[in-house]
This record gives C-alpha cells, structure tokens and sequence, in this order.
C-alpha cells in the first residue's frame, strides 16, 4: 500500500502516472469544507504508514466488533 497525494481535475481524482491500476479500489482522505488543505507531521506520516504495514500484515479488528465493545454495558 502507498501514501500519495493527487489533486482533484473537473470533478476526478488526477493520480500521478503510473500510481494505481485501472479499476484499483483507492481510499480518500477529504478535508472538511472550511479546510483548504492538511498536512501531516512527519510522526502523523510515520504512524500512518506503520498503521497500513499492521492491516497488510492481518493485524486488524473488525469496526462492527470494535463498535460493540465499545458500547456501554
């Protein structure tokens, strides 16, 4: 899995050359409305990353099971 940062071009996701196959699933981080744009720290990067090596490596909770241990008894 990769990091990168694409720009939206009339109304679609302009992703640099060669960054994903035709028909690859991508995920999207958006700022809201009132945010022109985000940046991560170097350690929100690192952490990131190393959070995408876990879930490759199977080391994930399903969010349903995570939702129900977090709801109060």
């Amino acid at each position: 899995m990769k990091l990168i940062t694409a720009k939206v071009v009339d109304g679609q996701v302009a992703l640099p050359p060669g960054t994903a196959d035709d028909g690859a699933l991508v995920t999207l981080l958006v700022p809201e409305p009132d945010q022109e744009s985000f940046e991560l720290t170097d350690s929100e990067r690192a952490f990131l990353l190393e959070s995408i090596k876990q879930a490759e490596r199977g080391e994930v909770v399903d969010g349903w099971e995570l939702l129900e241990d977090l709801r109060p008894a």
